[in-house]
């Protein structure tokens, strides 16, 4: 008889299982001060998903994005982390997933050290954390690690769970709309993670009716 892989979910970190706009809003601001750059703080958090320098090149010049990007991420830890709380419903998926006997990772564009610092800050523990992969770009982690599930807010991260081969749920609580993520091919749409946790028993009784 052949041992059954434990089930893993991958989830997105920003806008996803943790509220950022607060945080990141901040540093952004505290760059603009020490550089004397204008940002507009509040246009940059509606269109969080993307990697760093794909925001930053609309405030610096190309050539000043890698020095800008360094100095955004020491700035980071003291200024964002305290301030961007968990989602709503955020523990109580993570807690389904371990109940359910499974595996869960966390795979974002975030630079993967402040990645770290918002779960422990929080007290959300994944057992796997993979930092600084986009869109696509998030299937090699989702593969390598057997993800059967990526849970994200963004249209990038529905097209990583699709390249990976993982099941799309997005929940619209990012920048893109359900109708965007249904678009972008998502396989499920939740309002937000609140409703995850009857989701996966929902999905782990209809796979169980498949075996």
């Amino acid at each position: 008889m052949t041992a059954t892989a434990p089930l893993t979910v991958g989830f997105d970190l920003d806008m996803t299982l943790i509220d950022s706009r607060p945080g990141i809003r901040a540093c952004y601001l505290a760059l603009s001060e020490r550089t004397g750059a204008y940002i507009d703080a509040d246009l940059a958090v509606t269109r969080l998903g993307p990697p760093l320098a794909d925001e930053l090149v609309n405030w610096f010049p190309a050539e000043d994005v890698p020095a800008m990007a360094d100095l955004y991420r020491r700035m980071y830890p003291e200024i964002a982390v305290a301030a961007s709380p968990a989602m709503t419903g955020a523990r109580e998926a993570m807690d389904a997933v371990r109940a359910a006997g499974g595996r869960t990772m966390v795979v974002t564009a975030k630079y993967e050290p402040n990645a770290r610092l918002h779960l422990d800050h929080l007290g959300i523990e994944p057992d796997v954390v993979v930092g600084d992969l986009w869109a696509e770009g998030k299937a090699r982690a989702l593969r390598a690690h057997g993800a059967a599930v990526y849970v994200g807010d963004h249209t990038g991260d529905v097209r990583g769970a699709r390249t990976a081969g993982a099941l799309s749920v997005a929940v619209a609580t990012g920048p893109c709309p359900a109708a965007e993520l249904r678009a972008a091919g998502a396989d499920v749409v939740l309002d937000d993670l609140g409703a995850f946790p009857a989701w996966l028993a929902g999905y782990r009784a209809a796979e169980a009716s498949r075996a």
